[in-house]
């Protein structure tokens, strides 16, 4: 009887496990099942029923694996993967969040010295009020060396011991309290924010801070800030004229810069300056700038007479490695604008910190991360979006269009016409000509060039922003596209044709194309063109 009981028993327990299995909860799988099933998860990780089937016929390992438990594996092999990604998504968030939150650590804590400091001034010029009156009205609180000579740039040993100094200075304008820093208006930090601005409040010339979070290595991060033409739109030239090693392992730059004017009615800017780039001790790369002395110094002393030339103080970029990748990047913009030398109604141009920030420190940032982020992946553009042509075919246009308002010589510029009345100045450059890619049946060169009427105006009290929105809103009024869209339709036809194209006419409307998105919300206007044939005057 007992043994009845236990034969029973044994039945009933493997009817049970047999149920499991089929139900698919305590299915195991050799080594083989598995590699045969990753075989197929990697070809396709979503099989059809029909697939699955297959699969089982065609490997006789799994055929005593029923359709339901494989469909199973590969629904859970599905969500190994997704929670493995989103694992280590939040991974790389976790280490931006560490990083962004070591650096406003940092900043409260020169917030706090800053603070400090103040306080302890307050009640010092407390004390003296009482006692002596100052004939010093300037309220600097940067403590600046002059520019250093060129007599001290003669040898390896001046120039280490001007870039050494240069480092110190720069370091205590990036992590320090050398420079009285404020918030700049509008640029709030937060989780959303590219990084963290600041401009200077009553210092000797104009300067602007940012610091942030960049995914790239440092030494990447240096060879595009280095770069300057590619991000800054108002850098005309950068010629390093000399380069050299240091004794520590740094290297020592002698660079001769070219700034456009942004008007008409003041000069260029040039620069004269050292350039250090050498490796902290914690690991930091560093890469420091300020202005050595000398008027007429530069590798083109004739070239340079068209030019005002400015200072830097002691300015640069300092880039420290993350844990688990990416750079916390400072950068120092600290200029000397020579404002004296324009027009007092073009002082706050030159005299404005929030100027500088915006054309030089926050547009550095902007473009290094969205490198960044376009190397990485992290921003998927979809089809059509070329942010790199954009970029790369504003900055043509830029390059273009100060080209022009600043006529230099040296590009062939030349003045026809000046009326003093309405401030027009009307200049041709013969040396650009638009036969650079001529027809070979017309081999013949047309004389000719680039002709320019350009002014200069001051509008009060209106944003930029605002007069651009006005401007596009009413472009019909004040720009003809049928009269660009039939010269260049004209020339197209020409001598200037080639080979193969078809005949067309432009229209007078416009079209913006979303190319892309870059530092700033850039559009192009196109005409669109009808496959007609041209008109004969």
């Amino acid at each position: 009887m007992a043994m009845a009981v236990a034969q029973h028993r044994e039945s009933s327990s493997g009817s049970n496990i047999n149920k499991h299995l089929d139900n698919g909860k305590y299915v195991r799988y050799t080594a083989e099942q598995v590699e045969a099933l990753e075989r197929v998860y990697a070809e396709c990780p979503k099989p059809s029923s029909l697939r699955r089937q297959q699969l089982i016929r065609e490997c006789p390992i799994l055929s005593n694996i029923e359709p339901k438990q494989i469909k199973v594996w590969f629904q859970n092999r599905r969500c190994r993967d997704k929670q493995k990604t989103e694992a280590s998504r939040l991974q790389t968030v976790n280490r931006k969040l560490n990083a962004m939150n070591k650096l406003l650590m940092e900043e409260n804590d020169r917030l706090q010295k800053q603070v400090s400091q103040l306080v302890n001034e307050n009640g010092y010029m407390k004390q003296q009020l009482h006692t002596a009156s100052t004939n010093d009205a300037s309220c600097d609180s940067v403590v600046t060396t002059p520019p250093h000579s060129l007599k001290d740039a003669n040898n390896p040993a001046g120039l280490l011991s001007i870039a050494e100094g240069t480092l110190k200075e720069f370091l205590s304008k990036a992590t320090g309290t050398a420079v009285d820093w404020v918030q700049m208006p509008g640029m709030k930090p937060g989780p959303d924010s590219v990084g963290i601005f600041a401009i200077s409040q009553s210092c000797s010339g104009v300067a602007a801070r940012a610091c942030g979070l960049v995914s790239l290595e440092p030494t990447k991060i240096a060879e595009i800030l280095k770069d300057q033409p590619s991000w800054f739109r108002d850098c005309r030239n950068l010629e390093v004229f000399t380069m050299f090693r240091a004794g520590n392992g740094g290297t020592i730059e002698l660079i001769y810069t070219q700034m456009f004017a942004p008007t008409t009615l003041a000069p260029a800017r040039d620069f004269w300056t050292l350039r250090y780039t050498t490796t902290l001790e914690n690991g930091s790369l560093v890469v420091c700038e300020r202005s050595l002395s000398g008027s007429g110094a530069g590798p083109n002393a004739a070239a340079a007479a068209q030019f005002v030339r400015a200072e830097m103080l002691p300015s640069g970029y300092l880039i420290r490695s993350c844990e688990g990748g990416g750079s916390i990047v400072h950068i120092v913009d600290h200029l000397n604008l020579e404002a004296w030398s324009v027009p007092e109604v073009l002082r706050p141009l030159y005299e404005s910190s929030k100027v500088v920030a915006q054309k030089m420190t926050i547009a550095a940032l902007h473009y290094v991360r969205q490198i960044a982020q376009e190397t990485s992946g992290e921003v998927v553009y979809g089809p059509g979006r070329q942010p790199a042509v954009l970029r790369t075919f504003s900055q043509r246009l830029s390059r273009g269009f100060n080209d022009a308002i600043n006529g230099f010589n040296d590009d062939g510029w030349s003045i026809m016409n000046c009326d003093g009345a309405e401030d027009v100045i009307i200049a041709i450059n013969s040396n650009k000509s638009l036969n650079s890619t001529p027809n070979p049946v017309n081999a013949l060169p047309l004389l000719g060039g680039v002709l320019c009427a350009k002014a200069s105006m001051l509008i009060q009290n209106v944003s930029p922003a605002v007069l651009i929105r006005f401007l596009r809103e009413h472009r019909s009024e004040w720009a003809d596209f049928n009269v660009d869209a039939y010269s260049a339709a004209s020339l197209k036809a020409g001598s200037y044709a080639y080979p193969g194209m078809r005949p067309t006419r432009f229209t007078g409307s416009q079209i913006i194309m979303p190319l892309g998105h870059t530092i700033e919300h850039e559009e192009v206007h196109l005409l669109c063109d009808h496959s007609i044939p041209p008109r004969r005057f």
